[in-house]
């Protein structure tokens, strides 16, 4: 039905896709842990709540907490 599909899948298409994908979420698991780190020490805010945004919303949260959620030194 679908042929492309399939010699993707025998190329190892597949393969790369689930690589990326856990990439992916180690990544976004790496910036949950920073930010939580990083918001218990510089920020008035409490540092859960931003690694839950962190979570949610990686690439917006990750820039709000950035711009709004630190604490000026």
């Amino acid at each position: 039905m679908f042929p492309a599909t399939d010699i993707l899948l025998q190329q190892g298409g597949a393969a790369i896709a689930l690589l990326f994908g856990l990439l992916a979420l180690l990544v976004q698991l790496a910036l949950v842990v920073w930010t939580y780190m990083d918001a218990k020490t510089n920020s008035s805010h409490p540092a859960f709540l931003w690694a839950i945004v962190i979570f949610l919303a990686p690439l917006l949260g990750i820039v709000l907490y950035v711009l709004l959620g630190r604490d000026q030194a």
